[in-house]
């Protein structure tokens, strides 16, 4: 099933990097990337445009999947995804905080800029979780109801606050941020996949080896504890790892929801329900939905170009409205 998603992901690739405002044959582009009779056009389309875009839309979209995984594990509930938690409208507020303090004195595309915004985006993640964490719990435990409810809100709290901030900034930076808040891979370059590497090295292998602690959360908390499982380290090292996963995406690439609601349920209904085994396909179906939806934003609507976090959400809001029916016919 895993191989299926990976020819997905393979055959969207080949279309990202044949097709466009400037068409190249399958040939042209071997030979460019084999380096064999190089040119120079070619060089510039493959290597500073399109390929850069693909490899940082495939990380983005591996990482939003796992860190969707990891949020419906912890919370035991289906329709928490980072967009509607309020985790990426936190992150993204920090971001654009520090577009804001920082404009005319450090160089946001420079090196210093792209590695430090994820470390502000996970400032802003983790006081989204510390919110939902304080006012999500009823009776000491997290109510699902509340979690949606108390998501919704800080979405809203930290989009007001992130439109405020935005509109204090220039013109030429307020364009910027706000083409990349609704979720562009447009400005993709090699230093921001630079910048994903590190965390995508090792959260997904921290959140991999505690997939067993996952497949416990599914049970009953006291349940859980009677088994000898440190249940609040647990979930605090997984919500780490998946704030993590989500500040560095939004750096990167703006907030892109539902990715990280859609690629669980995908991989569930792929491999079963032991986490061994979804966390890895969770990442290659959030893979396949990004890099996909960045080939539809920038084909089906040229010469005009829709950002690939409005195609994904064009796509997760009636699926969402779906979980949500189904989750209220089966109580």
């Amino acid at each position: 099933m895993a191989g299926t998603l990976i020819l997905v992901v393979f055959i969207a690739v080949y279309f990202s990097l044949t097709n466009g405002t400037f068409d190249i044959s399958v040939l042209d582009i071997v030979k460019t990337l084999l380096r064999v009779d190089p040119r120079s056009d070619y060089d510039l389309v493959v290597f500073d445009f399109r390929l850069p875009r693909i490899v940082l839309g495939a990380l983005v979209g591996f990482a939003l999947g796992i860190a969707g995984c990891v949020l419906q594990g912890i919370t035991r509930n289906g329709l928490a995804e980072p967009g509607i938690l309020g985790i990426n409208a936190g992150a993204g507020m920090t971001v654009v905080l520090f577009m804001f303090l920082f404009q005319g004195t450090i160089q946001l595309t420079g090196w210093l800029g792209v590695m430090a915004m994820p470390m502000f985006g996970l400032a802003g993640g983790i006081a989204a979780t510390v919110f939902i964490f304080l006012f999500a719990r009823q009776g000491g435990r997290l109510d699902p109801q509340r979690l949606i409810l108390v998501g919704i809100a800080m979405s809203s709290g930290f989009g007001a606050v992130t439109m405020y901030v935005s509109l204090k900034m220039n013109p030429q930076d307020y364009e910027a941020a706000v083409v990349w808040l609704y979720g562009s891979l447009y400005g993709a370059n090699w230093k921001f996949v630079v910048a994903m590497l590190p965390w995508l090295l090792v959260l997904p292998l921290v959140v991999w080896s505690r997939s067993h602690v996952l497949d416990l959360f599914q049970m009953n908390e006291d349940n859980v504890k009677g088994l000898g499982v440190a249940v609040e380290r647990e979930k605090n090292l997984l919500l780490l790892s998946g704030i993590g996963l989500i500040s560095a995406s939004v750096a990167v690439a703006g907030a892109i929801s539902f990715v990280g609601l859609i690629a669980p349920h995908l991989a569930r209904q792929l491999v079963g329900l032991r986490h061994k085994y979804i966390i890895p396909v969770s990442g290659l179906a959030g893979t396949a939905i990004v890099v996909i939806g960045d080939l539809i934003g920038k084909t089906v609507f040229a010469p005009a170009e829709l950002a690939v976090g409005i195609v994904v959400s064009i796509i997760g809001v009636p699926y969402f409205v779906y979980l949500l029916l189904r989750s209220r016919k089966s109580k």
